[in-house]
């Protein structure tokens, strides 16, 4: 059941995952509309326009690239970084559904920037980072792969399609929408990928971007509109059979409800701290004997009396 006016019954509204294939073509994508777990990730910190915007989109690519992840305990984590930019530090992760971000930023000099500056003028030169971390309940302790590619591109979502062309060889498209008004913010976003093998003994198809079946795709999916995107009436399938109605075969399948996934706990910080050497968390301690940790994920504050 979607719950949400104009989407039909069974079909796929915001905070939930929409997973596709065309066999025909050798193509899977993902679909996601953000509403209220954006809503929600956005309201722990009061982050100027163009911040908002900025975690808008990288939430949505967490989404997208999180669930390919086939293990429910695998994470993704994606981390942008620069070089005395304006944005510091950006992170995202997900989870099983899950998931969570902020954005560190220098809020004099972004004032300086105007409304709608580019990705340069926030990070300068910087850095993306995607991490996955597989086979463990708990993410950190499996396997862990990750790829660095520079901060490049109009948007995080070319600097993510830019990591699967040199560090996957997977040619991808992404493309995202992002509201935000008085109305509220609502953003979302569509990923392609093209996952052909040759023949045997010959050139894997999915590292040539030039390939004539992926070309065809990449122009139908790259057709979708920011409107169709961000509609909170027009369901996430509607949206796919628009753009690949043509196609002989299109499998859905919904993906994980999507929730604001902030893992913090009194808990979980106390374990943390306490790899600490006792002269450490001394030094951690205030007059109150406490030691304060802030969560930059939901602006909680934990005393540990550790």
């Amino acid at each position: 059941m979607s719950g949400q006016p104009g989407i039909p019954e069974g079909e796929t509204g915001s905070d939930r995952l929409l997973l596709f294939t065309i066999p025909g073509r050798n193509v899977r994508g993902r679909m996601v509309r953000l509403g209220p777990v954006l809503e929600t990730i956005l309201s722990a910190h009061d982050y100027p326009a163009a911040v908002r915007h900025l975690l808008s989109e990288a939430l949505l690519v967490t989404a997208l690239i999180g669930s390919l992840l086939k293990d429910p305990t695998a994470q993704l984590t994606i981390q942008a970084q620069s070089e005395g930019g304006v944005i510091d530090l950006l992170v995202c992760d997900f989870r099983d559904g899950e998931l969570r971000g902020y954005v560190r930023h220098d809020t004099e000099r972004l004032a300086g920037l105007g409304a709608n500056p580019s990705l340069f003028a926030l990070f300068g030169k910087g850095f993306l980072m995607i991490t996955f971390d597989i086979g463990s309940s708990d993410a950190g302790t499996g396997q862990r792969y990750q790829g660095i590619v520079p901060l490049e591109g109009d948007s995080l979502a070319h600097a993510c399609e830019n990591y699967f062309a040199q560090s996957e060889q997977v040619p991808t498209l992404i493309r995202i929408g992002v509201q935000s008004d008085r109305r509220g913010n609502v953003a979302g976003g569509l990923l392609v990928q093209h996952l052909a093998e040759g023949e045997e003994g010959r050139e894997r198809l999915h590292v040539r971007l030039d390939h004539p079946e992926w070309e065809h795709m990449a122009i139908m999916a790259g057709s979708v509109r920011h409107e169709e995107l961000i509609d909170q009436e027009l369901s996430l399938e509607q949206v796919v059979w628009r753009l690949f109605h043509d196609e002989g075969e299109i499998r859905v399948e919904q993906g994980p409800q999507l929730v604001r996934g902030c893992r913090c706990t009194s808990e979980h910080y106390i374990d943390v701290l306490s790899r600490f050497s006792e002269e450490d968390r001394a030094e951690m301690r205030g007059p109150d004997g406490l030691v304060t940790v802030d969560c930059e994920f939901c602006s909680k504050k934990f005393a540990l009396a550790i």
